[in-house]
């Protein structure tokens, strides 16, 4: 699935963003959606899925492992699954594009399946790790052919049954959970992990919700989550909340930019994915919750939020695994704020779909942004709520959030900002730029 020739764009003021608009579906929770309906006995309906590209390539894969998968209608889907341990030899390598999140997960899926798969992936993705995956996959059993470094191209070699594990998460990630669950699903017996740092516990809830056996713990040593294995998922009619991530990008647009006042609809607030929220209030943002309510089992409400002044802050890094991927987002903001901005503890950024910490700092840089790089983060010292210089060409580096981002700060500089490819912007979020079309004064 590889991106459509680079699509350069001149991002400049527009006036206010006022009225309202809904986010696409939430992007880990359309993962998860698609692989455990696959996984379970009968038919799963999902609405509100997000149709960009890294969902789409989790659907093909499924299908191509022998899920029967079609689309209904707009963000409407149905799944008959296979059941757990009945996934099917793939015919051709599974091309997961520029999707960390459907390479992790399904490598997990595939490990305690007596099948072989190879993962491919765009220039981006197979520039990003993934030994923090193949390690604990490989104690259950799971043998890994891959390129250098533990990267893409890599086969993968299940085995049924594999070996239950422990599995002592060394950094907070997610992806490295759920795939290690996933795989602990075929899995005879427990399977468990500890997480010293709470992540984004999508996975844990979803399990349930189709009849898997999953008990989690407080200890000492952090989160024990254990799942029983062999376990037998019945079908689930899903909505998927808006996505946070997606959210992220309005929240700080509609904060710099003078006038604004918009309301974002039907946003996930699982606290374990609003970081950034509260980053942005410690900011001052001017933030509030609409009709607070429960979609999918997932809290969410509607976001109305206006212009309002920012002031510098060191951002808490216990809020780091809450909103890693907004720091890109949250570095505009700072770019705007009054004062210098500490935004640090967060290493995972260095293996993103680009370097964000790095790009980043380049791109607001050639903005005329100061910015000072840490290995975990950047220091930012803001315009006080005044127009950044802007008229630089940045690089988005095939990375979907570095080109959102990069278009938020441009809707405040002074003379235009040209993001060298936009492209990459399909994997999660199709309609951004026609949605900024649609609530801006000047389209």
């Amino acid at each position: 699935m590889a991106h459509s020739d680079p699509q350069e764009l001149s991002v400049a003021p527009r006036g206010p963003l006022t009225g309202s608009l809904q986010v696409p579906g939430d992007k880990s929770i359309s993962h998860r959606a698609l692989m455990f309906s696959a996984l379970a006995v009968g038919e799963s309906r999902i609405t509100g899925l997000l149709e960009g590209e890294d969902v789409l390539a989790t659907a093909a894969a499924l299908r191509a492992m022998g899920a029967d998968i079609e689309r209904t209608g707009a963000g409407a889907w149905r799944v008959n699954g296979v059941g757990v341990g009945g996934l099917l030899q793939p015919a051709t390598a599974l091309e997961m594009g520029n999707s960390g999140t459907s390479t992790r997960l399904l490598m997990g899926l595939v490990a305690s399946h007596p099948i072989t798969a190879t993962f491919t992936g765009d220039a981006s993705l197979s520039a990003r790790p993934m030994g923090r995956v193949i390690e604990p996959l490989s104690q259950m059993g799971a043998a890994f052919t891959a390129s250098p470094g533990g990267r893409l191209p890599l086969m993968l070699r299940g085995i049924s049954p594999a070996v239950p594990i422990t599995y002592t998460l060394p950094v907070a990630s997610a992806q490295v959970k759920s795939a290690v669950l996933l795989a602990g699903l075929n899995t005879p017996g427990i399977t468990r992990v500890v997480e010293p740092v709470a992540t984004r516990d999508h996975s844990e809830r979803m399990l349930r919700g189709f009849g898997a056996e999953l008990t989690i713990e407080d200890d000492p040593a952090g989160r024990i989550i254990a799942i029983h294995g062999e376990a037998e998922l019945r079908p689930q009619t899903i909505t998927v909340p808006g996505d946070p991530s997606s959210a992220g990008f309005w929240l700080v647009a509609a904060s710099i930019v003078p006038g604004s006042d918009l309301v974002v609809r039907n946003v996930g607030l699982n606290v374990t994915r609003t970081g950034l929220i509260a980053a942005l209030r410690l900011m001052g943002a001017d933030i509030t919750e609409l009709d607070r309510r429960e979609v999918g089992g997932e809290p969410v409400a509607d976001l109305h939020v206006r212009h309002a002044p920012l002031t510098a802050i060191e951002v808490p890094p216990e809020l780091a695994p809450s909103m890693i991927d907004e720091y890109p987002v949250l570095f505009v903001a700072a770019a705007f704020a009054a004062g210098r901005t500490v935004a640090r503890g967060a290493h995972e950024l260095r293996v993103k779909e680009s370097d964000r910490i790095a790009a980043m700092a380049a791109a607001l840089t050639a903005c005329g942004v100061a910015c000072e790089e840490y290995e975990d983060g950047l220091a930012i010292t803001g315009t006080g709520g005044e127009a950044i210089p802007g008229g630089a060409r940045v690089a988005s580096l095939l990375d979907h959030r570095i080109a959102m981002s990069m278009t938020v700060a441009g809707l405040h500089a002074t003379r235009p900002v040209v993001i060298d490819d936009i492209a990459p912007v399909a994997t999660s979020y199709p309609a951004f730029y026609k949605t900024l079309d649609d609530v801006s004064e000047e389209a």
